[in-house]
């Protein structure tokens, strides 16, 4: 009887346009999308609180940063013009966009050849150096850094961003994994047609290939990119005693140990460090989705 009753309550309200039934089913609706995604949303939560911190404490006074206040009391913007103020952050931003920018086109300019080597050709020792390719991912780079230092220390480099900048040119081990991951799962039938047409394996790479692999070559330059963007223990190791050549990870340490006590400032130069890292990923979102979804684990 009463199922009966609210049926005909609410098909009577449905009829008159009462808004209640509406609000009820979107109330019902979002729990049930809350249910649902809870786990992600905590998740996320995870991830975004520690960066909304780090937000609200960049526009506080040095007085209340210390304290358990998370909501600005008032507003201070000009703390992000102090820390341009103190520090050389500019040529930081600098150094830190020549050292990954350098880094991740000489990757890409050494790292796609040797993927579709290892893809799309069939040659004596490529089962080796797919072997090898992968004994170097696993290689901590711990293991090679004295002989490394000393070799660049020979060529006077030391002091700088080029012992980093420079080894790309051989390749990076995980790109090259990643791109031939990718270029496996293009259909040979492309390459045999072109062929067919008179391209050479480089005309192939370039007009065929290179077009069709363009999310994981996105996706390959953005891990690297942000890889070099957030590397520390590299620039500690050879340019530390250079300070014209910090780039933003080794200047974020050093204005953190120069004004220990003032959080507000330290956290208002980590959101200007992380901003363009935000920037690139927002325009470059979709094509690294696409790119880390479509490279696959083909053999």
């Amino acid at each position: 009887m009463t199922t009966s009753t609210s049926l005909l309550q609410s098909d009577r309200a449905a009829r008159t346009g009462s808004p209640r039934p509406d609000r009820a089913l979107r109330r019902r609706r979002f729990l049930l999308w809350i249910a649902e995604y809870s786990i992600a949303i905590a998740l996320a939560v995870m991830f975004v609180a520690p960066i909304l911190v780090m937000v609200l404490t960049s526009f506080m006074t040095g007085q209340q940063a210390l304290t358990s206040d998370y909501w600005p009391r008032s507003w201070h913007p000009e703390n992000f013009v102090e820390v341009f103020q103190r520090v050389p952050m500019l040529r930081y931003m600098l150094n830190s966009v020549l050292y990954a920018g350098l880094a991740t086109g000489f990757m890409l300019l050494s790292s796609i050849p040797v993927a579709y080597a290892l893809a799309r050709l069939r040659w004596r020792g490529q089962s080796i150096a797919l072997v090898l390719v992968i004994m170097m991912m696993m290689l901590p780079p711990q293991v090679t850094v004295v002989p490394l230092y000393i070799m660049w220390a020979r060529f006077d480099l030391t002091g700088s961003l080029w012992p980093l900048i420079l080894p790309n040119l051989l390749g990076d081990a995980f790109s090259i994994f990643l791109l031939r991951q990718f270029l496996l799962t293009i259909p040979e039938e492309y390459s045999d047609a072109a062929r067919v047409d008179g391209c050479n394996e480089l005309q192939v790479l370039l007009r065929v290939i290179l077009p069709m692999a363009k999310p994981a070559v996105a996706a390959t330059a953005m891990f690297m990119f942000f890889y070099t963007w957030n590397d520390y223990y590299g620039p500690l190791l050879y340019a530390s005693e250079n300070p014209d050549a910090w780039p933003i990870s080794l200047g974020l340490v050093a204005f953190r140990g120069a004004h220990e006590v003032s959080w507000n400032l330290t956290m208002a130069a980590t959101v200007i460090a992380t901003v363009p890292i935000f920037v690139i990923f927002a325009f470059a979102q979709k094509a690294f989705v696409e790119g880390i979804n479509l490279t696959g684990v083909k053999g």
